[in-house]
C-alpha cells in the first residue's frame, strides 16, 4: 500500500511538473490550427521568433498567427509607436499587454515589434553609432622540400552609424622561405563612406604602406569620390565607386622612378550574409591619368565561418596585387591565399 501511495504521488508530481512547464511556455496559434509552444524572442520585420526544444527556432510569418501568449513580460511597440512592457495574452482575436504601468488591447497585426523586457527598442539601436573591433591571425609553414613559415597579423576597427561608416585598419604580412624574405609588407589605411541620399553616397580613402620583396619603399594612395548601392539589403549590399586618385610610390632601385600622379579610383564592394557564413568581395583599379596603362588592380575575396564561440570565425581567401609597372626585376602579380582566424568584438 505503502508502495501504491509512493507512486501515486509520484505520478501526481510529475504531472504537476510538466503541467508547470507547459504552463511557463508561451503559445503562438496559426490560422492552420497548429499550436506553437516555446519562447518568443522577437517580433520583427513580419516574422514572430519562436525558440522551441522540439524544431529549433522557428520564424513564423505574421501574418499567419491568430494570437500569442506569454508567461513573462517582453516589450512591445505598435505600428503607431507606443511602447509597452508586459505580459502578452489573446482572446477572441484581441491581444492584451498588461504591465506595471497598465494594459493595452490591439491585434496582431497592429504589433511592429517586440524584444526583451526592459531593453532599449532595437529600432533606437540601430540608428545609434557604434564601434566594432577586430583582430586576426595566421600563421602557415612547411618543411620537407623547402623550409617555409609565413605569418600574418591584422587589426580593424569600424565605426557605424545608420548612414555613414568610418574604418581604421592595418595589416602586416611576413614570409620567410629557406631563410630568404619571401614576403614583407605592410600597409595602414582609412576609409570613411557617408550615404546622403538613398542609395547614393561619397567616401574618401587613403591607404599607405611598403612591400620591400616588390622593392617599395613607400606607397600611398588617396581618393575620394562618389558611390551607389546596385544592391542594399539587409543581408546583402553591393556598391560601386568612382572617383579621383593620387598614387604615390618610391622605390629602393633607383633605377625605378618614382611615381606621383593624379588618376582614377574604381571599385566594387559586395558583401552576402548567409545563414552559415559571410561571403565578402572587394575589387580596386587606379590607372594613371597620364599613363592609363600604369595602374594597379587589387582584388579580395573571402567567407568566413563562425566558430562554436560566435566572436571567433575562421576565414579563408584569396588576395591578388597587380601593378602594371612593376619596379625593375619585379613581377607584375603577386597572389596570396590564406586561413584566417578572427576575433571579433564590440
Amino acid at each position: 500500500m505503502n508502495h501504491q501511495k509512493l507512486l501515486t504521488c509520484s505520478a501526481a508530481t510529475l504531472a504537476v511538473l510538466l503541467g508547470t512547464a507547459r504552463l511557463s511556455a508561451d503559445v503562438v496559434d496559426i490560422k492552420n490550427g497548429a499550436h506553437i509552444v516555446g519562447k518568443v524572442t522577437k517580433i520583427d520585420e513580419g516574422l514572430v521568433v519562436v525558440d522551441t526544444d522540439y524544431a529549433g527556432t522557428l520564424k513564423i510569418k505574421q501574418s499567419e498567427v491568430t494570437a500569442i501568449a506569454t508567461d513573462a513580460p517582453i516589450a512591445v511597440r505598435l505600428k503607431t509607436g507606443t511602447r509597452i512592457d508586459g505580459k502578452v495574452s489573446s482572446t477572441a482575436g484581441t491581444v492584451q499587454v498588461v504591465g506595471a504601468d497598465g494594459s493595452i488591447s490591439t491585434t496582431v497585426d497592429k504589433i511592429a515589434a517586440s524584444w526583451e523586457a526592459g531593453a532599449k527598442d532595437p529600432a533606437i539601436v540601430a540608428l545609434e553609432r557604434g564601434w566594432a573591433y577586430e583582430a586576426s591571425v595566421d600563421v602557415d609553414g612547411k618543411t620537407g622540400n623547402k623550409n617555409q613559415l609565413a605569418t600574418a597579423a591584422g587589426l580593424r576597427a569600424t565605426l557605424k552609424g545608420p548612414s555613414d561608416v568610418l574604418m581604421f585598419y592595418t595589416n602586416y604580412n611576413r614570409q620567410v622561405t629557406d631563410g630568404a624574405k619571401s614576403a614583407d609588407q605592410f600597409k595602414a589605411g582609412v576609409d570613411y563612406q557617408s550615404n546622403f541620399s538613398g542609395k547614393n553616397s561619397w567616401y574618401v580613402r587613403d591607404e599607405g604602406g611598403f612591400d620591400r620583396i616588390k622593392d617599395i619603399r613607400f606607397y600611398d594612395v588617396a581618393a575620394a569620390g562618389v558611390g551607389y548601392d546596385l544592391i542594399k539589403q539587409p543581408k546583402e549590399t553591393l556598391t560601386a565607386r568612382i572617383g579621383l586618385a593620387f598614387r604615390s610610390e618610391s622605390y629602393g632601385n633607383p633605377a625605378t622612378p618614382s611615381l606621383n600622379a593624379p588618376g582614377l579610383d574604381v571599385a566594387i564592394n559586395h558583401s552576402l550574409t548567409l545563414s552559415y557564413m559571410t561571403l565578402t568581395n572587394r575589387l580596386a583599379y587606379d590607372p594613371d591619368f597620364n599613363d592609363f596603362q600604369n595602374y594597379r588592380f587589387v582584388h579580395e575575396s573571402y567567407f568566413e565561418l563562425p566558430l562554436a564561440n560566435p566572436a571567433w570565425k575562421i576565414r579563408i581567401g584569396v588576395e591578388n596585387d597587380y601593378n602594371s609597372k612593376p619596379g625593375a626585376g619585379i613581377k607584375r602579380l603577386d597572389t596570396s591565399y590564406f586561413t584566417r582566424f578572427v576575433l571579433d568584438w564590440k
